[in-house]
């Protein structure tokens, strides 16, 4: 089973040292190299962040709350709610990309953050959400009624018109 985020990893994850052939062998990989897959990895930062729901109406992959697996694309979109724990998380997740503590390869696109409620932010969330955007590049999913009652509906909701145009130039 693969670790996810929720897992933090201590220090970078680097592939093991191939054998020392002498300085006359050539360089000949051990295995060759998983094809990418073309695309993105939705990844939650916490449960119920709605990655199952955004790979729906967005496409990619959904790798819940574990790291891109092999053949999985390896740009990552996290995903977070707006409530505090949510930012928490995602500022978190954020941060140990920033310090090379994710899986070698992986490589972080932006993040999604999900709106929690209807209606707009309180303000200390929403410092916290201008904070995150100072650092990485956001993109917002507002309220979404029907998400809750009946499932995932047929295309993306309005206000997300910069994930759509994100999300189709990795495909």
């Amino acid at each position: 089973m693969r670790q996810g985020p929720e897992i933090w990893i201590r220090g970078p994850v680097t592939a093991p040292e191939p054998p020392d052939r002498g300085p006359t062998a050539p360089e000949v990989p051990l295995t060759p190299a998983p094809a990418e897959a073309p695309g993105f990895s939705w990844i939650g930062v916490h449960g119920g962040a709605g990655v199952t729901t955004l790979a729906g109406v967005f496409g990619g992959q959904d790798c819940g709350r574990g790291w891109p697996g092999p053949g999985d694309p390896s740009s990552v979109l996290l995903v977070a709610r707006t409530h505090a724990a949510g930012l928490t998380a995602v500022g978190r997740a954020v941060e140990e990309f920033r310090l090379g503590r994710v899986p070698a390869g992986v490589g972080l696109d932006s993040v999604v953050l999900v709106a929690d409620a209807p209606g707009r932010l309180p303000r200390p969330l929403a410092q916290r959400v201008r904070l995150l955007e100072s650092a990485v590049d956001v993109h917002r999913v507002p309220w979404v009624p029907s998400w809750r009652l009946d499932g995932t509906p047929e295309g993306p909701p309005r206000g997300t018109e910069s994930l759509v145009r994100r999300t189709r130039l990795v495909r």
